[in-house]
Protein backbone atom coordinates (compact mmCIF):
# COMPACT_ATOMS: atom_id res chain seq x y z
CA UNK A 1 0.00 0.00 0.00
CA UNK A 2 1.52 3.27 -0.56
CA UNK A 3 1.57 5.75 1.45
CA UNK A 4 -1.29 8.30 0.10
CA UNK A 5 -3.96 5.29 0.95
CA UNK A 6 -2.54 5.33 4.15
CA UNK A 7 -3.11 8.63 5.84
CA UNK A 8 -6.47 8.97 7.41
CA UNK A 9 -9.11 10.14 4.77
CA UNK A 10 -10.63 13.05 6.26
CA UNK A 11 -13.31 13.96 3.24
CA UNK A 12 -15.06 12.03 0.58
CA UNK A 13 -15.95 13.41 -2.80
CA UNK A 14 -18.85 12.75 -5.13
CA UNK A 15 -16.85 9.81 -6.64
CA UNK A 16 -16.20 8.02 -3.66
CA UNK A 17 -20.47 8.56 -2.92
CA UNK A 18 -21.01 6.65 -6.78
CA UNK A 19 -18.50 4.34 -6.27
CA UNK A 20 -19.87 2.77 -2.84
CA UNK A 21 -23.53 3.39 -4.11
CA UNK A 22 -22.96 1.44 -7.29
CA UNK A 23 -21.18 -1.68 -5.13
CA UNK A 24 -24.23 -1.81 -2.73
CA UNK A 25 -26.10 -1.65 -5.56
CA UNK A 26 -25.54 -5.33 -7.22
CA UNK A 27 -26.25 -7.33 -3.74
CA UNK A 28 -29.22 -5.35 -3.04
CA UNK A 29 -30.98 -5.55 -6.56
CA UNK A 30 -29.53 -9.22 -6.58
CA UNK A 31 -32.14 -9.69 -3.75
CA UNK A 32 -34.32 -7.39 -5.56
CA UNK A 33 -34.86 -9.62 -8.20
CA UNK A 34 -35.27 -13.09 -6.40
CA UNK A 35 -37.99 -11.13 -3.88
CA UNK A 36 -39.63 -9.58 -7.15
CA UNK A 37 -39.55 -13.49 -8.97
CA UNK A 38 -41.93 -14.39 -6.18
CA UNK A 39 -43.48 -11.65 -5.11
CA UNK A 40 -44.12 -7.58 -5.81
CA UNK A 41 -46.05 -7.53 -2.46
CA UNK A 42 -42.83 -8.34 -0.51
CA UNK A 43 -40.67 -6.47 -2.84
CA UNK A 44 -42.08 -3.45 -1.87
CA UNK A 45 -42.01 -4.47 2.05
CA UNK A 46 -38.29 -5.11 1.54
CA UNK A 47 -37.43 -1.34 0.01
CA UNK A 48 -39.92 -0.14 2.56
CA UNK A 49 -38.17 -1.70 5.26
CA UNK A 50 -34.35 -1.27 3.76
CA UNK A 51 -34.93 2.49 3.74
CA UNK A 52 -36.68 2.47 7.36
CA UNK A 53 -33.17 0.47 8.64
CA UNK A 54 -30.80 2.83 6.47
CA UNK A 55 -32.84 5.96 8.20
CA UNK A 56 -32.16 4.16 11.90
CA UNK A 57 -28.42 3.96 11.10
CA UNK A 58 -28.18 7.29 9.80
CA UNK A 59 -30.10 8.41 13.08
CA UNK A 60 -28.24 6.58 15.78
CA UNK A 61 -24.78 6.17 13.92
CA UNK A 62 -24.10 8.53 11.67
CA UNK A 63 -24.85 11.61 13.47
CA UNK A 64 -21.49 10.65 15.56
CA UNK A 65 -19.39 10.70 12.25
CA UNK A 66 -16.60 13.18 11.53
CA UNK A 67 -18.21 13.04 7.93
CA UNK A 68 -21.62 14.09 8.98
CA UNK A 69 -20.70 16.66 11.62
CA UNK A 70 -18.50 18.73 9.11
CA UNK A 71 -20.65 18.99 6.40
CA UNK A 72 -22.88 22.31 7.02
CA UNK A 73 -26.43 21.48 6.27
CA UNK A 74 -26.07 18.00 4.38
CA UNK A 75 -24.40 15.04 4.64
CA UNK A 76 -21.14 14.46 1.58
CA UNK A 77 -19.82 11.01 2.93
CA UNK A 78 -19.02 7.58 0.91
CA UNK A 79 -22.96 6.73 1.49
CA UNK A 80 -25.32 9.17 1.52
CA UNK A 81 -24.49 12.54 -0.38
CA UNK A 82 -26.67 16.16 -0.23
CA UNK A 83 -28.66 13.88 2.09
CA UNK A 84 -30.53 17.02 4.27
CA UNK A 85 -28.80 16.67 8.14
CA UNK A 86 -32.30 15.49 9.25
CA UNK A 87 -30.92 15.00 12.85
CA UNK A 88 -28.94 16.73 14.99
CA UNK A 89 -24.47 16.18 15.05
CA UNK A 90 -24.05 14.10 18.66
CA UNK A 91 -20.11 14.23 18.55
CA UNK A 92 -18.69 11.72 20.55
CA UNK A 93 -18.14 8.13 21.40
CA UNK A 94 -21.43 5.78 20.63
CA UNK A 95 -23.00 4.38 23.45
CA UNK A 96 -24.12 0.35 23.78
CA UNK A 97 -27.27 0.89 21.69
CA UNK A 98 -25.73 2.80 18.77
CA UNK A 99 -23.08 0.27 18.26
CA UNK A 100 -25.37 -2.21 18.12
CA UNK A 101 -27.38 -0.72 15.83
CA UNK A 102 -24.14 -0.32 13.91
CA UNK A 103 -23.67 -3.61 13.81
CA UNK A 104 -27.10 -5.48 13.59
CA UNK A 105 -28.87 -3.66 11.41
CA UNK A 106 -26.35 -4.27 8.58
CA UNK A 107 -26.72 -8.09 9.58
CA UNK A 108 -30.72 -7.83 9.11
CA UNK A 109 -30.66 -6.18 6.10
CA UNK A 110 -27.93 -9.19 4.53
CA UNK A 111 -30.34 -11.36 6.18
CA UNK A 112 -33.97 -9.85 4.97
CA UNK A 113 -34.18 -11.50 1.29
CA UNK A 114 -32.17 -14.66 2.65
CA UNK A 115 -35.76 -17.06 2.43
CA UNK A 116 -36.01 -15.90 -1.67
CA UNK A 117 -32.38 -16.12 -2.48
CA UNK A 118 -32.50 -19.77 -1.05
CA UNK A 119 -35.35 -20.45 -3.46
CA UNK A 120 -32.77 -19.21 -6.33
CA UNK A 121 -29.45 -20.69 -5.70
CA UNK A 122 -27.79 -18.37 -8.56
CA UNK A 123 -29.15 -15.49 -7.02
CA UNK A 124 -28.36 -16.47 -3.76
CA UNK A 125 -24.23 -16.43 -4.80
CA UNK A 126 -24.43 -14.13 -6.98
CA UNK A 127 -26.06 -11.75 -3.79
CA UNK A 128 -23.53 -13.21 -1.09
CA UNK A 129 -20.41 -13.00 -3.45
CA UNK A 130 -21.16 -9.27 -4.19
CA UNK A 131 -21.79 -8.81 -0.50
CA UNK A 132 -18.21 -10.20 0.29
CA UNK A 133 -16.90 -8.44 -1.88
CA UNK A 134 -18.57 -5.00 -0.68
CA UNK A 135 -17.42 -5.92 2.68
CA UNK A 136 -13.77 -6.62 1.94
CA UNK A 137 -13.39 -4.03 -0.51
CA UNK A 138 -14.96 -1.78 2.67
CA UNK A 139 -12.13 -2.95 4.99
CA UNK A 140 -9.89 -2.43 2.82
CA UNK A 141 -9.85 0.79 1.52
CA UNK A 142 -12.07 2.76 3.73
CA UNK A 143 -12.16 1.29 7.42
CA UNK A 144 -8.28 1.60 7.49
CA UNK A 145 -8.25 5.05 6.35
CA UNK A 146 -11.40 6.32 8.37
CA UNK A 147 -11.31 9.26 10.72
CA UNK A 148 -14.46 8.07 12.77
CA UNK A 149 -12.09 6.75 15.40
CA UNK A 150 -15.36 5.35 17.34
CA UNK A 151 -16.93 3.11 14.69
CA UNK A 152 -16.73 -0.37 15.99
CA UNK A 153 -15.22 -1.71 12.75
CA UNK A 154 -12.35 1.27 12.34
CA UNK A 155 -9.37 -0.32 12.11
CA UNK A 156 -6.78 2.85 11.12
CA UNK A 157 -3.49 3.00 12.87
CA UNK A 158 -3.92 5.44 16.07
Amino acid sequence: MNEQESQLKTRHNFGDFLYWNLVVSVPFITACIAIARESILWLICYIISCILLVVVIYKFYCTHCPHYIQSPKSTKCMFFWGIPKFFKENPGPLNLVEKTVALVIPLVIVLLPLYYLLLQPGLLVIYFLSVMVFCTTLRRYECKRCVYSQCPINCAEK
